[in-house]
């Protein structure tokens, strides 16, 4: 075998490289046996440069099989418009990895042929990114990394835990947060541009579904809110999309993952978020962690999707801790992460060559994942030539959006599908509140309409709007779920703050109004207010404002927190407080002002509400108070409650409540808008930070 010329690594990583030097030294000596001694390497020269022309012999996990004399290189060719990569033969069974044979789900009969998609070459040079610290920009989480992505092909970023591949995975695709600061290229078909809407997906490693919806409504939905045009059109690509993903068998099946929903497994949970980004059939997707709790089974169904969904023309870039043998195959270029540095960008068999020719061949029955995270090394080359010669196609151009108004039509359509499947987001209050309004009318039944009776109705209308309000906490769980997932649409460009909170408004109205007018009639008729359509109307919609109101006061809370703990800390602690300033337990007059007349007893959207529905039951009426005198029904209730003598007065309170719902809405504009968002980023910087630390 031909001798093999020793290179030097740059001082400013020699420490890094003698750290993976020692470890490699500890590492061949167990592995000695899957070697031979003649080509054995000393172990003071790790880092190696292949000799063009030298012959490749690796002990790979198949039984040594033999290796052509070849030289990977790129070159791009004149007048064309693709880089060419001259690769080095496979092994069978990698030979049949690569061409995706693997067994697959089955295609069902009529299938039309998976669509063909115009990828994107996408290169990167030098590129570092730094996170803002303690320090000014003092943590350097990637350094000086280089290498590309070819249509058609599969790239994957690997490495051990906290070496930067998810950072670098989002510098590449324009992802980062404005804390860090990214240096070097990124070309896209050789132009240096940013991606741009509709021409890359990007996939989290977590993402939040909606388990009351099928795999093709989500999906559908999700083409709705995405791409422009109409509605009968987002079919087809929904279908491409679930062909593309394996979903067939599952498009009917809902999402699930609530305790009483099975659902989806972990396997098509994650299918059904990639299918997602690629309902706008991106040039280039990038994933972070495909893989991602899965079991070997799953990740090699996952990998042998994703192998032909890149044979469609996509571009794949995406980052894995590490794989089986088998999953392994399936990849086209690899580029190995320690500590932020690039160690090897390059051919998949091409990375089995170079550590068989340092030294270090992938033992028999190992992984070879597993085989390169414990013996990582390095060679700039081929990527150095790679960067001399860019490729040149066409610019990336932005694809259409979806209006505001088809996505607040489709978010308030979604929302309502959502809302009438799962019980825990109105039809559980609809129960609790039924049930508390027939206990509170059974114990405050039979009053009559004497003078005696006012104070006890006063204490049934204070308790029915205290009470009702406070239960509308047990929306909590639901509504947290909604912020989660306009967090995750928003970060994709799928919806925005002004299109959520519309969807969001419109959906909720019927389900509110449903609870409002059967839990009101119940109430009036148990309870025996006056009789009168118009009474009973008035009283209908302002406990329908009321609920209104209240639910603004739930999102924004919710919004704040983004957790379930303290945000129901907090709504049950204001309810607390509103009832306590709300003007029964002690007349509004009476209140001390610094604090509980002004502002609190002004800002409780009980005390309007109470006020408008005695108002709406007293005025106008008389008393008689032995057989000459009677008094006015303001008069009556003057010692229970403060109340106005204007007719109007009821509208007015009215009026208040509806601003009252509008400022919490632009309450939680401004917290989606800026809270929110700025939470979402600062998380994924905490994953960073953590994963490189």
């Amino acid at each position: 075998m031909p001798a093999v010329e020793s290179k030097k690594r740059p001082d400013k990583s020699g420490s890094t490289m003698e750290e993976i030097q020692s470890q490699s030294d500890n590492y061949r000596s167990s592995s000695s046996s899957a070697s031979s001694p003649a080509s054995r390497v000393p172990s003071s020269n790790f880092f190696y440069l292949r000799k063009p022309g030298s012959l490749r012999q690796p002990i790979s996990f198949e039984d040594s099989p033999e290796w052509e004399d070849t030289d990977a290189d790129v070159r791009v060719e004149e007048g064309g418009d693709s880089i060419n990569a001259a690769t080095a033969p496979v092994s069978p069974s990698l030979s049949k990895l690569n061409s995706g044979s693997l067994p697959s789900p089955p295609m069902p009969e009529g299938t039309a042929v998976t669509r063909k998609t115009a990828g994107a070459s996408v290169v990167w040079k030098d590129l570092a990114v730094t996170i803002k610290g303690k320090r000014k920009y003092s943590d350097k989480v990637v350094k000086s990394s280089n290498g590309y992505a070819l249509p058609g092909t599969m790239t994957v970023i690997m490495g051990p835990a906290k070496s930067g591949k998810s950072t670098l995975l989002r510098a590449i695709a324009g992802r980062l947060h404005p804390s860090a600061k990214m240096y070097g290229e990124v070309f896209i078909n050789g132009a240096k541009t940013r991606l741009l809407y509709g021409s890359y997906g990007f996939v989290d490693r977590e993402t939040t579904l909606i388990g009351s919806l099928t795999v093709r409504e989500y999906l559908y939905y999700s083409a709705l809110l995405q791409l422009p045009g109409f509605f009968c059109q987002k079919k087809s690509v929904v279908e491409e999309a679930i062909q593309a993903m394996s979903l067939g068998d599952y498009a009917n099946k809902l999402i699930g993952g609530h305790c009483y929903m099975k659902g989806l497994a972990r396997g098509e949970r994650r299918r059904v978020s990639i299918a997602r980004e690629l309902v706008m059939r991106p040039r280039i997707l990038f994933i972070d962690e495909p893989l991602y709790h899965l079991d070997s089974v799953s990740a090699l169904l996952m990998m042998v999707t994703l192998k032909k969904l890149a044979s469609t023309g996509c571009t794949l870039i995406f980052t894995i801790y590490q794989s089986s043998t088998e999953v392994f195959g399936l990849f086209d270029r690899i580029c190995l992460l320690s500590n932020g540095n690039t160690l090897f960008f390059g051919e998949t068999l091409a990375c089995l060559q170079h550590f068989s020719n340092a030294g270090f061949p992938c033992p028999i029955m190992q992984s070879p994942s597993d085989h390169f995270l414990r013996a990582i090394n390095t060679d700039f080359d081929r990527i150095i030539a790679m960067c001399k010669n860019w490729q040149e196609g066409p610019l990336l151009k932005s694809k259409g959006k979806a209006s505001n108004a088809t996505r607040i039509a489709v978010l308030t359509w979604r929302s309502l599908l959502i809302m009438s499947r799962e019980w825990k987001y109105y039809w559980i209050r609809l129960i609790l509140y039924m049930i508390l309004t027939l206990c509170i009318g059974t114990v405050f039944s039979g009053l009559g309409h004497s003078l005696s009776s006012v104070v006890k109705r006063v204490a049934a209308i204070f308790v029915f709007v205290s009470f009702t309000s406070l239960l509308s906490i047990a929306g909590v769980p639901a509504l947290l779920k909604e912020v989660k997932i306009y967090a995750s649409e928003e970060s994709n460009q799928h919806s925005g703050a002004l299109v959520f909170l519309f969807g969001q408004l419109l959906s909720s109205i019927p389900f509110l109004f449903l609870i409002s007018i059967s839990s009101s009639l119940v109430f009036y008729f148990l309870i025996g207010l006056r009789d009168g359509f118009s009474l009973l109307m008035y009283f209908v919609l302002n406990f329908f404002m009321c609920l209104f109101v209240n639910e603004g006061l739930l999102l924004a809370v919710t919004s704040l927190w983004q957790n379930i703990f303290w945000s129901i800390l907090t709504l049950v602690t204001i309810h607390v407080v509103m009832m306590l300033s709300a003007g029964y337990l002690r007349i509004r007059n009476e209140l001390p002002r610094p604090m509980w007349k002004y502002p609190l007893s002004y800002i409780a959207f009980h005390t309007y509400s109470i006020q408008g529905l005695l108002e709406n039951e007293y005025l106008g009426t008389n008393f008689a108070v032995g057989q000459v005198r009677t008094i006015s029904g303001f008069q009556a209730l003057h010692s229970a409650y403060d109340i106005s003598q204007s007719s109007n007065s009821k509208w007015e309170n009215l009026l208040v409540l509806f601003l009252m719902a509008i400022g919490y809405r632009i309450l939680v504009f401004v917290l989606l808008h800026f809270h929110v968002r700025k939470n979402v980023s600062l998380h994924r910087i905490w994953q960073c930070r953590k994963s490189t630390t």
